[in-house]
């Protein structure tokens, strides 16, 4: 994606990206709890589970925060909002034409 978009959508990615980058650790690592907590299974299982957990939402990381950069802000975007870690009015600061965008491949990427 080479085109360039809105200097005050870049400007909203950037205050808001530290802000979902703090949700997404603080989900994951009530995950990491629950998992620990789980006294029904060994702890090397536990071990195990924390790993694979850790392993799997590092890729959510990379791909939602990752390379900042305004030629990747779309899918920046899009990954944080697929993620659910805007909320409403955070994502409504967004100019029309990137809600539309974003609005419109998550919609599409429902589908199949």
């Amino acid at each position: 994606m080479t085109k360039e978009y809105n200097e005050s959508d870049w400007k909203v990615l950037r205050q808001l990206h530290p802000v979902a980058l703090d949700r997404l650790c603080a989900r994951i690592l009530k995950e990491i709890t629950a998992t620990c907590a789980d006294t029904g299974r060994t702890s090397h299982q536990r071990y195990l589970d924390v790993f694979a957990l850790v392993r799997r939402r590092d890729q959510d990381v990379a791909i939602a925060f990752n390379d900042m950069r305004r030629s990747r802000m779309v899918e920046r975007v899009m990954a944080i909002k697929r993620l659910g870690l805007l909320t409403d009015e955070e994502f409504g600061r967004f100019s029309d034409e990137m809600r539309l965008i974003v609005n419109d491949f998550l919609a599409h990427a429902a589908l199949t």
